[in-house]
């Protein structure tokens, strides 16, 4: 299985395709000045304390303030306040933790009043990106996230993915991850740590203490709604992720972010430097990978399945809807119910991908062909199991429901994407209003009564769409042979297939067309 990543560089940001097997699986829109991403660490100001939502209102510099929840401010709340409080009155604060004194753990259970207050100037985190109506959510449990570790200051615990399953491997991590980081800072080390030496362990930790203490530097001399710690790039935050022994290439078609991608590559992964290639193409290089097509059928209302079946895929404010439908396929199992099962398994497999590429979070319900065996609704529930395995959003899924219903809630960090693949119609113009049909022989009559008889014009041509060329031609007493004993002219007919209907145009003897209008 191959695994690919192509950028394309537009004029206000960039394009971020993730293929795996020629298949696009991500795709990321990476707009230049794009503030409040995850991970971004703010100086904001309390503008709200509201007690009955055990929540407050930070101004971080969005035009609504952001929400930060009593729950979201972590055990070590106190210990960051008073972090904070002594870098801003410039008190010589080490941004080393070695010698900070620990604050005792907030009450799990408190009030937030007790611990906020207007105006109080707070250090937070980005957590969730505004989506629609709603501002960033925070939290203040400040996390780094590097290749293999995750650094969290104010702590001193190291805890492990849970995707390590291995009891000798985690215990293995534990220990050279404890006998490296320093007093006072937290690790969560990752999944994609697993058989990595303490070598390469260290180097992640040493980067990540390197942003921390630039972070503490800024903060010193940071003003309210200034951006302390920022997120890399969404390329590289994406590498950082994702990269693994399988990605074999990374095309880009911008020098800059070449040189910014290489060079973090060079810094996270040395062996990789290689897979990472300029692209000098003379066709757009989504249009050369095939990505823009797939962009194009994959964003639709209605995604068709390679076996004949589609889905629909509906958004209402509160959650997203998925219908399966068997289309032609219907035709080809021996019966209902092994159409159903060979329907229902495409469909999960693109379920799982179409999640993934449009970011859809929150709840989403898939209607399922209805199935009779047991045995077979659970083969559905493990199929979109395993294909969603790959999905770094957090997920849940439940089995189906006897009314044939999936439930899956996924983890909604940052709007969906979205993109419009519906193309303006050539006939209407968008107004959704095209002229009766059936009138559509009587305009072009009327059109050639006027220009043989005020126009006087001799040699005339009318283009129209075949079914109206077959309509005035054939028969031996055709509607165009009737003109010619009435007005003594012959007048040209062509067909053309690429007009609607309702569409047609007169052209004058050099080829010009002439405008009939509303004639």
């Amino acid at each position: 299985m191959s695994n690919e990543l192509i950028i394309n560089s537009t004029q206000n940001g960039c394009r971020i395709a993730l293929l795996k097997d020629k298949s696009l699986v991500e795709f990321h829109h990476d707009e230049d000045g794009n503030q409040f991403t995850v991970g971004d660490i703010y100086l904001g100001t309390v503008r709200k304390v509201v007690q009955g939502l055990n929540a407050a209102f930070i101004d971080i510099g969005y035009e609504k303030d952001a929400f930060l929840h009593y729950l979201d401010l972590g055990p070590k709340f106190s210990s960051l306040q008073d972090f904070t409080k002594r870098a801003l009155s410039k008190k010589n604060t080490s941004s080393k933790l070695e010698k900070f004194g620990l604050k005792p753990d907030i009450d799990k259970h408190g009030k937030i009043t007790n611990v906020l207050s207007r105006n109080q100037q707070i250090l937070v985190q980005v957590v969730k990106e505004p989506i629609s109506t709603k501002g960033p959510r925070l939290s203040c449990e400040l996390s780094l996230a590097g290749r293999y570790l995750v650094l969290v200051p104010f702590s001193n615990t190291v805890n492990v993915s849970k995707k390590i399953s291995s009891s000798d491997e985690r215990k293995r991590l534990v220990r050279l991850v404890s006998s490296i980081k320093p007093e006072n800072f937290g690790v969560i080390i990752r999944t994609v740590a697993q058989g990595k030496d303490v070598r390469e362990l260290d180097s992640d930790l040493r980067h990540l203490l390197d942003i921390w203490h630039q972070g503490v530097k800024t903060l010193k001399t940071a003003k309210p709604r200034e951006k302390v710690i920022g997120e890399m790039s969404k390329a590289s935050s994406i590498l950082r992720d994702v990269l693994n022994e399988s990605f074999d290439n990374i095309h880009i078609d911008d020098k800059d972010i070449y040189d910014e991608v290489r060079t973090y590559i060079k810094t996270i992964a040395p062996d990789k430097e290689k897979i990472v290639k300029l692209y000098n193409g003379k066709a757009k290089i989504f249009e050369n990978f095939g990505i823009e097509k797939q962009i194009k059928s994959a964003f639709g209302q209605s995604v068709s399945l390679k076996g004949g079946g589609y889905l629909i895929i509906e958004h209402t404010e509160a959650l997203h809807v998925i219908d399966v439908n068997s289309g032609n396929k219907s035709n080809r199992e021996e019966d209902q119910e092994a159409t159903a099962l060979s329907v229902n398994i495409e469909a999960a497999k693109e379920i799982a991908r179409q999640l993934r590429l449009r970011d859809m979070g929150g709840i989403i319900v898939v209607d399922f062909i209805d199935m009779k065996k047991a045995e077979n609704k659970k083969m559905i529930y493990k199929v979109i199991k395993e294909e969603m395995a790959a999905d770094r959003s957090k997920f849940t899924v439940l089995p189906l429901s006897k009314f044939g219903l999936m439930q899956i809630t996924r983890q909604r960090v940052r709007p969906e994407m979205n993109i419009t693949t519906k193309e303006v119609c050539p006939t209407c113009q968008g107004t959704g209003k095209i002229s009766a049909s059936i009138l559509v022989s009587d305009l072009i009559e009327r059109s050639v009564d006027y220009l043989m008889t005020k126009q006087n014009d001799k040699d005339i041509t009318v283009v129209v769409h075949p079914f109206i060329y077959a309509y005035f031609t054939k028969g031996t007493m055709s509607r165009r042979l009737k003109w010619f004993m009435k007005y003594f002219k012959w007048v040209k007919m062509v067909q053309d297939s690429s007009l609607a209907i309702t569409e047609y145009k007169f052209l004058n003897k050099f080829g010009e067309e002439i405008d009939v209008g509303e004639l």
